[in-house]
């Protein structure tokens, strides 16, 4: 029995037993369906994963995924997309769409992620660490400042100007060094792996063993780094809302932990309500 097969047996409350076909228990397919999901685009691996996940389990079910920046996609909901549920990189999105009345009950935290900075793996800048960001004539890219991941590493780069061996001007310099600013945090990745930019600030997550091929990665330490909060809502009005709390229940099982954590990011801090977090 296939690894997707199994993971589906647990979440439909049936153990895996070797020699045990799943369609002996299987109840008669019900008419298909679609679920659309809007996620922020540094969840598109995972959630994938998470969606095949969904319909092995559900016959019938298909899962359409939606994944841009955070800020698009709430602008979107707002203008009557045809979403069932959102994924937001940050609260303040999903608080956006929560205040517009646009959500059902309270949204909750599913994951968290932190910064790294990139570079090409032929490092033609040569930059040796994190401070050579500061260096004039570095191409530096980062997300807009809408975007949760642009929010996420202007705030780090303030941190980090603090930090020893970081000048009190440090996050001045780096800004002054970006030659552009992406809508989301894939865009980021694909410049600086495609060789069009120095350096880039993303997510540990972004750096699949796909990128890792072609970048090179530099921490960024606990204290100077800021952790990313993902919220999830079923939005209201959603045409499909069942499978949406499906998907909500997938992502906080074990099971759906297990597969955030195999792409990167890092578990939830707490099953607590989005609007509780700071």
């Amino acid at each position: 029995m296939s690894s997707v097969a199994q993971t589906a047996l647990v979440i439909l409350g049936i153990s895996p037993i070797a020699g045990f076909s799943p369609n002996a228990v299987r109840p008669a397919a019900p008419p298909p369906s679609t679920l659309t999901v809007y996620a922020a685009a540094s969840l598109s691996d995972a959630f994938r994963d998470l969606g095949r996940t969904l319909e092995a389990a559900h016959p019938g079910l298909a899962v359409q995924f939606n994944f841009a920046g955070s800020q698009q996609l709430a602008l979107q909901i707002e203008q009557g997309a045809p979403a069932d549920l959102f994924a937001s990189a940050d609260q303040r999105w999903m608080r956006y769409v929560s205040e517009k009345g646009l959500i059902e009950g309270e949204s909750a935290i599913f994951a968290r992620n932190r910064l790294v900075a990139i570079m090409p793996r032929t490092n033609p800048a040569r930059i040796r660490g994190l401070p050579d960001l500061a260096r004039k004539g570095n191409k530096v890219v980062v997300a807009a400042e809408a975007v949760p991941a642009g929010k996420y590493s202007r705030e780090a780069l303030e941190k980090l100007s603090a930090a020893p061996g970081f000048p009190p001007e440090y996050a001045r310099r780096v800004l002054a060094n970006v030659v552009s600013q992406e809508e989301n945090v894939k865009a980021v990745v694909a410049k600086v792996q495609l060789g069009e930019a120095d350096a880039g600030l993303v997510y540990r997550s972004d750096v699949t063993p796909s990128v890792s091929r072609y970048v090179r990665v530099f921490e960024i330490d606990d204290p100077y780094n800021v952790i990313a909060t993902y919220p999830i809502a079923v939005l209201k009005g959603a045409k499909n809302a069942e499978a949406a709390k499906w998907f909500v229940d997938l992502v906080s099982s074990a099971a759906g932990q297990q597969t955030l954590q195999r792409h990167g990011l890092l578990p939830a801090a707490a099953a607590v309500p989005a609007a509780t977090q700071p």
